[in-house]
């Protein structure tokens, strides 16, 4: 067995040094956003230690897999092309000490794209993730899923929206092109071309008063 004592070392040494990172990265909107490490605080915090100690991390493999979902979408301004693309990677790398000693490291990550950041995404979250776990770096609150289970905790009551509420979270374009419509005509076209808000309680409720504003009022 190859005698890697100096690697061995330095690694011990870097994971004495990061006692954690913090979940500084506040990922997506609302109630379904999530606190998470960002990959500058992992490079930068996890890189300084290991150059302190003789250490580098190579890229030396990439095995992709790319899949693209395509779908049609109808909007008020017409049928628009959407597309998803996946792409999941399982990576490998080389951690190098400065004596020459080294050991090859595997990492996996997956990111999902519209347009071209999909690999990115996904190698990006790969080498985070295996500097993490190599050095053993907590992040955030030791207890964030430790201490307590997705099912033992309670679903959020729902929330009854007001009519100013529901109003305010139509889309800005849509309430103006109901404002500005001249005829009802004009307003019809709009009810057909947004079929997802034909439920919406505010939707109809808007259409209604605008309509009413349009129609000739007789004596």
């Amino acid at each position: 067995m190859e005698n890697k004592v100096n690697l061995a070392k330095a690694v011990i040494a870097v994971m004495k040094a990061i006692k954690g990172i913090d979940k500084s990265l506040t990922v997506g909107t609302g109630a379904g956003s999530y606190k998470g490490v960002s990959d500058k605080d992992v490079k930068e915090t996890i890189g300084k230690a290991m150059e302190d100690n003789g250490l580098c991390i190579l890229p030396i493999g990439v095995d992709a897999k790319t899949q693209i979902d395509r779908w049609e979408e109808t909007s008020q301004y017409g049928v628009k092309q959407k597309q998803s693309v996946f792409t999941e990677v399982v990576t490998k790398y080389l951690l190098l000490h400065e004596s020459g000693e080294s050991i090859e490291l595997a990492g996996y990550g997956h990111g999902v794209d519209s347009q071209d950041k999909s690999a990115g995404k996904s190698t990006t979250y790969a080498l985070k993730y295996t500097l993490l776990y190599t050095f053993m770096v907590a992040t955030g609150k030791i207890d964030d899923a430790d201490n307590e289970h997705s099912d033992t905790k309670e679903v959020p009551k729902s929330k009854t929206a007001t009519k100013e509420e529901k109003l305010q979270a139509l889309s800005d374009t849509i309430k103006g092109d109901i404002k500005k419509a001249k005829t009802t005509a004009d307003l019809t076209a709009i009810w057909n071309n947004c079929k997802s808000l034909q439920e919406d309680n505010a939707f109809i409720e808007l259409i209604k008063t605008r309509r009413t504003e349009l129609t000739p009022q007789t004596a």
